[in-house]
């Protein structure tokens, strides 16, 4: 017999039970404790689980909050509805309710490892099921599946039977790296972008530091990210001091903080996690009035392949941003999808028009060009 449960905290899971779910996963057990215990301003969690007796045999991260329609919306567009929002706030946001993460690279859904795949899309819409059923009794009207990846046919087949509506999400970019040197990397870029990297690299760099712990420089760490995060359009969540310790504290060899420093002071820092696989680049803050001098984002990127390079890990995943850049460095692209349906049928219908306004690669040409890829 199956039954279904959902929990405020994943620490009524067990460790092994849940990691069990997701093999290999870098954003494990400990990094969704991480992320919970570091209370994250404007969102609550929840997990989704279903038992086979006393047996945990899937489970799904979620969250609630207060989600604005026009997060993903740029430019002019954003000014506009940034005004609208403040004169009618109810227009642009509604409550909603998750399925996934706002800091995981994709919806977080997985089954124990001695489940038949066969039964993944019946276990996938039990899910959905207990996610409507959680959001209702909380009083949320808008349901969300967030980042499933575009080729994940189960989870578009049990929304699509929902009756939830689709739209592009952002896609996750991807460099793969089996190079034997950074040079190696540059010979694969195109001309003009081999050449502008070259140039970069003869200009004096900053000197990097690999930290595991960065209790003594946090208030630098965080204004670096203050100033970051105010000028992304594409932000959903605010991190607090406590993500970035509790990170790197939780996952211990598995993370790690890279610091920039001129002279003294600290320029720019990436958080990344990494195995033997992959390094997932977290967040890169950086001081903009000095960005362009030291070329920051540029070395940092160098810095990561070459760390990749140096260890032999196969995949750089690098995040939801900055498309232009990632194209021209040679980046692929994994297309995901945003599915969701509001309980309330006129909003629901509402909401069908609105999603042609606010899809991502409306407002974003380079952004276009990495979903289009796929």
């Amino acid at each position: 017999m199956i039954t279904a449960q959902a929990f405020s905290s994943i620490q009524a899971i067990d460790r092994a039970a849940w990691n069990d779910c997701f093999p290999g996963a870098l954003e494990d057990w400990d990094y969704i404790v991480a992320v919970e215990e570091a209370s994250i301003e404007g969102f609550e969690w929840r997990y989704l689980t279903l038992f086979q007796d006393q047996t945990l045999i899937a489970v799904a991260t979620a969250f609630t909050t207060c989600y604005r329609l026009d997060t993903t919306v740029q430019g002019l567009s954003k000014r506009f509805t940034e005004t609208l929002n403040r004169v009618l706030p109810g227009l642009v946001q509604l409550q909603l309710y998750a399925i996934g993460s706002p800091v995981t690279e994709q919806c977080s859904a997985g089954m124990a490892s001695h489940i038949p795949g066969a039964l993944r899309p019946a276990l996938l819409a039990r899910l959905l099921a207990l996610a409507q059923k959680d959001a209702a009794r909380l009083g949320i009207g808008l349901i969300a599946v967030k980042d499933v990846p575009r080729h994940d046919e189960d989870w578009a087949h049990s929304c699509k039977t929902a009756g939830f509506q689709s739209m592009p999400g952002l896609p996750s970019a991807m460099l793969a790296v089996p190079f034997g040197s950074v040079e190696g990397y540059l010979g694969s870029l195109g001309k003009s972008t081999r050449k502008d990297m070259r140039r970069k690299l003869r200009a004096p760099g900053p000197r990097v530091e690999w930290r595991s712990a960065i209790d003594d420089v946090l208030p630098e760490v965080m204004r670096l990210y203050e100033a970051s995060l105010e000028r992304s359009d594409l932000q959903l969540e605010r991190l607090p001091p406590t993500y970035f310790t509790g990170i790197l504290q939780q996952l211990g060899d598995r993370a790690l903080c890279v610091l920039y420093w001129v002279d003294e002071q600290l320029v720019a820092f990436n958080l990344v996690l990494i195995d033997e696989n992959r390094l997932i680049d977290k967040f890169f803050g950086h001081d903009l009035e000095l960005t362009r001098d030291y070329n920051l984002y540029f070395r940092s990127w160098l810095v990561n392949v070459d760390y990749c390079i140096r260890h032999k890990i196969a995949l750089y995943e690098c995040g939801q941003a900055g498309y232009a850049s990632k194209i021209r460095l040679g980046c692929t692209f994994q297309s995901n999808m945003l599915f969701f349906r509001h309980r309330n049928w006129l909003l629901n219908n509402v909401l069908k028009m609105v999603k042609l306004f606010i899809r991502p690669d409306r407002h974003d040409p380079a952004l276009a060009a990495a979903i289009s890829e796929y």
